[in-house]
């Protein structure tokens, strides 16, 4: 079972920084999970909610801000006095900073909301001049957010994200012939993971933060976890294997 940290090793870090980045790549994961949004101005940002107020000093939405603006907020607001402060990264500044290593890459695009229009094709731009298109799993609770970058680049690897209890789930996921399937644990029951199994369906699931889950999760035979704490994943994970 691979170890991906959630928004990098988010459980003691500042989410989406590339400080948090770089600590869950010192402990050794398989993949980082992480999420991009549109500027203004048109640039990828990584952050996870639409609007900056929980984790950084500003107020309002992403997509009012301009880059140069974004990069004047501080995205270690939640750790103030606990670390120096952090910026927002542009997905070019991962993508640099990941090329050369031996990481799996995650990418969200939050499309849920605001769709963003044209993020998958800007998206795929900078995997192509990274080169990294074999090194990343393109995800998103937008699905045809996914439909259109896949018909853009069906060499890519996709995942269908979900919070609901979808019947038939791998049925659904392989009708849009797309590999991968990332739930919400809690709703991967037993039979649940039987019926997505039937289909070869790769199971990747957030967001796990108790080592009860993550060995329970382990023997249900699940594809990946994607958590805050990685080191504790990667000390069950150690045991088991």
């Amino acid at each position: 079972m691979k170890n991906f940290a959630h928004r990098g090793f988010s459980g003691k870090y500042p989410e989406n920084t590339m400080l948090a980045f770089q600590k869950a790549y010192e402990v050794g994961v398989d993949g980082i999970e992480l999420d991009v949004q549109l500027t203004k101005d048109g640039e990828l940002v990584i952050i996870h909610d639409e609007s900056v107020d929980r984790t950084t000093d500003g107020t309002g939405y992403v997509r009012d801000y301009t880059l140069t603006e974004l990069r004047n907020l501080d995205a270690s607001y939640l750790y103030i006095g606990k670390t120096e402060k952090n910026l927002i990264p542009t997905f070019r500044e991962y993508c640099e900073w990941v090329k050369d290593k031996d990481l799996i890459t995650n990418i969200e695009l939050k499309t849920g909301v605001f769709e963003y229009l044209g993020i998958e094709k800007q998206v795929l731009d900078l995997l192509q001049e990274y080169h990294l298109e074999e090194k990343v799993i393109i995800s998103s609770f937008n699905h045809f957010s996914i439909l259109r970058m896949k018909e853009m680049a069906p060499q890519l690897k996709y995942g269908l994200l979900s919070e609901t209890w979808f019947i038939d789930a791998g049925a659904y996921v392989k009708s849009l012939d797309v590999a991968c399937y990332h739930p919400i644990f809690r709703n991967l029951t037993p039979e649940v993971v039987k019926e997505l199994k039937s289909h070869n369906i790769e199971i990747n699931t957030f967001t796990v933060n108790t080592r009860e889950d993550v060995l329970d999760l382990y023997e249900k035979g699940i594809d990946s976890v994607i958590g805050n704490f990685p080191d504790m994943v990667r000390e069950v994970l150690e045991r088991e294997v």
